[in-house]
């Protein structure tokens, strides 16, 4: 984690908050607080080496691995979203959207095929995922890709901002790899969780899976739809369910058309605290 992703997570929100005293006080701490936290920053994991050592979690279920590996979509999980000198071992409730996952996972278990999870952060899921599917060529991608902690031959992890048209376009479209599963944990803004569908869906073998992670944060936070726009993408998906139109500034009618045509089914599902969608392709 280079100073600018260690300022973007943890004192940017600050920043915009405070007052110019405070802000100055941030600024001349942040490198202090910078050099105390690369102490307790994990060394990146090769992968190939640690299965060597741990090769019984190739037969572990999914939710194991996912605490196992410290990702927020099992049961339990240590808070990762701290900074790194102040994470403790005490485990908290976490999304729970294993059940989920389990029946999207299941015939795709022992199959060679590629997976893109958006916002990768530490890159905890992707570790999971490595062991849960032996064959699967997992692309992990995030805003801040310095951050990621793992390496393999099986990992591709490159930088995406998924609010940005032109980001997708250049760090995913235009690479033309296509994807039996995308998994859409990002930012979970309005405006980002709407174009990653709309933009990266034409991506998607047929049969395969697009999931959407905190679906409802743009109508829960106010953080994730900061000028309150509608329709979000959960009333989206719900008017196409219900067989109702649906217009937005950041979808166009060739987008629009193409998932009318090519989805099979939609379902929203509650996890311990937030939905997850749950897109299948014809």
């Amino acid at each position: 984690m280079n100073l600018r992703t260690f300022y973007r997570l943890f004192y940017r929100h600050r920043i915009k908050k405070a007052s110019i005293i405070l802000k100055l006080y941030i600024i001349l701490l942040l490198p202090i607080k910078y050099l105390i936290n690369i102490f307790y920053l994990e060394k990146k994991i090769n992968l190939e080496v640690y299965k060597n050592n741990f090769s019984e979690l190739f037969d572990k279920d999914l939710n194991t691995l996912f605490e196992h590996f410290n990702t927020d979509k099992g049961e339990y999980f240590v808070d990762q979203y701290l900074q790194p000198s102040k994470i403790n071992k005490n485990k908290i409730k976490a999304h729970g959207y294993t059940k989920t996952y389990e029946i999207i996972f299941s015939d795709f278990k022992d199959k060679n095929f590629n997976i893109l999870e958006l916002g990768s952060f530490y890159g905890n899921a992707a570790a999971a995922l490595y062991f849960y599917f032996k064959q699967a060529t997992i692309f992990s991608a995030d805003i801040n890709p310095d951050m990621f902690k793992y390496k393999s031959d099986r990992i591709n992890n490159f930088y995406i901002d998924s609010s940005s048209r032109r980001s997708l376009i250049d760090n995913v479209i235009d690479k033309k790899i296509n994807f039996d599963i995308i998994i859409e944990d990002a930012s979970h803004a309005l405006k980002s969780q709407i174009i990653s569908l709309f933009m990266l869906f034409p991506l998607v073998n047929s049969g395969g899976y697009f999931v959407i992670e905190e679906l409802d944060f743009p109508e829960i936070r106010e953080d994730m739809n900061i000028n309150q726009s509608k329709p979000n993408l959960k009333q989206i998906l719900e008017n196409v369910i219900t067989g109702k139109d649906f217009n937005s500034v950041y979808i166009n009618n060739d987008e629009k058309k193409y998932f009318l045509e090519n989805y099979s089914t939609i379902e929203i599902k509650k996890g311990n605290f937030n939905e997850i969608a749950v897109i299948k392709k014809k």
